[in-house]
């Protein structure tokens, strides 16, 4: 690999590479040692093709369920079955991975600039600009830059675009799916939000159980199912829809996570 080589968003690769290297290393305790990350499904990952591949995922941090799902899906390239054990693996990253975020989360501050170095694509909300109620117009280039990023790798999307759950799922993805014609891959993650502070950088209580379960492809038809069919199949995908749970606060939902944890091993 060329020394200065960049990826179709001008990020060097040499760079980059180093960047998820140390940010693995750090992290990686957070899922091996201060707490346990159970993983269910990451032979999925091996049978995937090198690009137009998106997943989507509930969400419960701001960086800690991207954290993981970068040491899952590297671990499981390279040959781990369930697991992240032998950090060897982020040696050589998988570098056409990108994940999906805000762009005031990943321009607040020096550490979100690293990450999103690592491989965020950065929109801008429709819905919510710091910290209030917004409408404004889609952004084009945010549309593309999600569409470059799939013709180039992977990309990790959180379709909801919060941490709350149970909210509904935006119709941005569905749009999306129905353009771009991806593989789209389910992960359902539970435990982050007792484990983590909101943003997911503190550790806010150790000891806990974690899950990853990555699902099998979604089956959907492109060019016949409309954008409300679409989002209906990605919430029971990410078990968001409302009939996996009477309507809980999250404060319940907090209180309950060792109910839920059953729940989805049902489902899954």
């Amino acid at each position: 690999m060329p020394l200065f080589k960049r990826n179709p968003f001008g990020h060097i690769l040499f760079i980059k590479k180093w960047i998820i290297r140390i940010f693995g290393v750090i992290s990686h305790g957070r899922y091996r040692r201060f707490n346990n990350l159970h993983i269910k499904g990451s032979e999925i990952l091996r049978n995937l093709p090198e690009n137009n591949v998106l997943f989507i995922s509930n969400h419960q941090t701001y960086f800690a369920d991207v954290a993981a799902m970068f040491h899952v899906f590297n671990a499981a390239l390279k040959g781990r079955v369930d697991n992240i054990k032998n950090i060897g693996y982020i040696w050589n990253p998988k570098l056409n991975m990108y994940f999906v975020a805000a762009g005031e989360t990943m321009r607040d501050g020096l550490l979100p600039k690293l990450f999103a170095y690592a491989g965020s694509v950065s929109i801008d909300r429709t819905w919510r600009s710091d910290g209030k109620n917004v409408n404004r117009q889609v952004k084009m280039s945010d549309v593309s830059n999600i569409g470059k990023a799939l013709n180039d790798g992977w990309v990790i999307t959180f379709p909801q675009g919060t941490t709350t759950p149970f909210k509904p799922i935006r119709r941005g993805t569905a749009h999306i799916i129905k353009k771009h014609k991806p593989i789209v891959i389910p992960i359902v993650i539970d435990g982050f939000r007792r484990s983590f502070d909101k943003k997911g950088l503190a550790i806010k209580k150790r000891n806990v159980l974690q899950s990853m379960v990555i699902k099998e492809p979604l089956e959907i038809d492109y060019d016949n199912e409309d954008i409300p069919e679409i989002i209906k199949k990605i919430e029971f995908a990410i078990e968001q829809h409302h009939s996996f749970l009477k309507v809980l606060s999250p404060e319940e939902y907090a209180k309950n996570e060792d109910e839920l944890n059953k729940k989805r091993e049902f489902w899954s």
